[in-house]
C-alpha cells in the first residue's frame, strides 16, 4: 500500500505544479501585454471611426441644407461642393491608414514586451531596430501635430451650426410685446466664407430661419459635427498616449541595447 500511496502522492504533486506553471505562464503573459499601447489603439480606433463616419454624413447633410436654404444657383456652392467631396474621400484615406498604423504600433508594443523577450531568450535588439523605432517616433509625432490642426478644424462646422441653432431658440422664445420682429433675426452664411457673397438668398431670416431649425436634418448634422469633433479629440489623445509609448520603447532599446532586457510599456 506504501508505494501506491507514495505514487498517488506524486501525481497530486506534478498535476498541482502543471496548474501552478500554467498559471504562472497566464500571470506572465498578461504582464508582458502593452496595456498603453493597446488603450491607445482602442481610443484610436473609436476615435477616427467617429470623426470619419460621422464627418461623412454630417458633411453631406451640410452641402444639402446649403442647396435647399442659403443657395439657390448651384454655380456659387460648386466649388464648395468640390471640397467636400474631396473631404469624403480623404476620410476613407484616414480611416484605412490609422487602421493599419494602429496594428502595427500595437505590434510593436508587444514586440518589446519582456514575453517576447522571455520566449525568446536570445532577444537583442539592433541598429536597424532601433531606426525603426525611432522611425514611429518621428512620424508619431508628426500625426499628433497634425491631428492637432484637424481637431481644431473640426470645430468650426460646430461653431457655425451653434451659431444658427442659438438664433433658433432666441427666435423660438421672441415675445410678442418685444420691439424686435422675428424678421429681424437673421443668419447670413456668407460671413463664414463658404460662399460668395454674391450668392442668393445667402442668408434666412424670421421664418426661414424657423423652418432651418425644424428640419431633422439640421439636428442631425449638427449632432454628428459634435461627435465627430469629439473623434479627434479622442484621436489626439491616443496619439498623445503612442507618443509617450514609442519614445519609452525607444529610449529603452536604445540607452540598453547590450543588455538582456525589454520594456512592458
Amino acid at each position: 500500500m506504501k508505494p501506491a500511496m507514495e505514487t498517488a502522492a506524486e501525481e497530486t504533486t506534478e498535476q498541482s505544479q502543471e496548474r501552478k506553471g500554467c498559471f504562472e505562464c497566464c500571470i506572465k503573459c498578461l504582464g508582458g501585454v502593452p496595456y498603453a499601447s493597446l488603450v491607445a489603439t482602442i481610443l484610436c480606433f473609436s476615435g477616427v471611426a467617429l470623426f470619419c463616419g460621422c464627418g461623412h454624413v454630417a458633411l453631406t447633410g451640410t452641402v444639402s441644407i446649403l442647396e435647399q436654404h442659403f443657395s439657390s444657383n448651384a454655380s456659387d456652392h460648386a466649388l464648395l461642393t468640390e471640397v467636400i467631396q474631396l473631404m469624403q474621400y480623404v476620410i476613407y484615406g484616414i480611416a484605412s491608414f490609422f487602421f493599419l498604423y494602429g496594428i502595427i504600433l500595437l505590434a510593436e508594443g508587444f514586440y518589446t514586451t519582456s514575453a517576447v523577450k522571455e520566449m525568446h531568450s536570445e532577444f537583442k535588439t539592433t541598429a536597424c531596430g532601433r531606426c525603426i523605432s525611432g522611425m514611429f517616433v518621428f512620424l508619431t509625432y508628426i500625426l499628433g501635430v497634425a491631428w492637432l490642426g484637424v481637431f481644431g478644424f473640426s470645430a468650426v462646422p460646430v461653431f457655425m451650426f451653434y451659431n444658427i441653432w442659438s438664433s433658433c431658440e432666441v427666435l423660438k422664445g421672441l415675445p410678442v410685446n418685444y420691439t424686435t420682429t422675428a424678421e429681424q433675426i437673421c443668419v447670413d452664411i456668407r460671413q463664414y466664407g463658404i460662399i460668395p457673397w454674391n450668392a442668393l438668398p445667402g442668408k434666412a431670416c424670421g421664418t426661414a430661419l424657423g423652418n432651418i431649425c425644424s428640419t431633422n436634418e439640421f439636428y442631425m448634422s449638427y449632432h454628428l459635427f459634435i461627435v465627430a469633433c469629439a473623434g479627434a479629440g479622442a484621436t489626439v489623445i491616443a496619439l498623445l498616449i503612442y507618443m509617450m509609448a514609442t519614445t519609452y520603447n525607444y529610449a529603452v532599446l536604445k540607452f540598453k541595447s547590450r543588455e538582456d532586457c525589454c520594456t512592458k510599456f
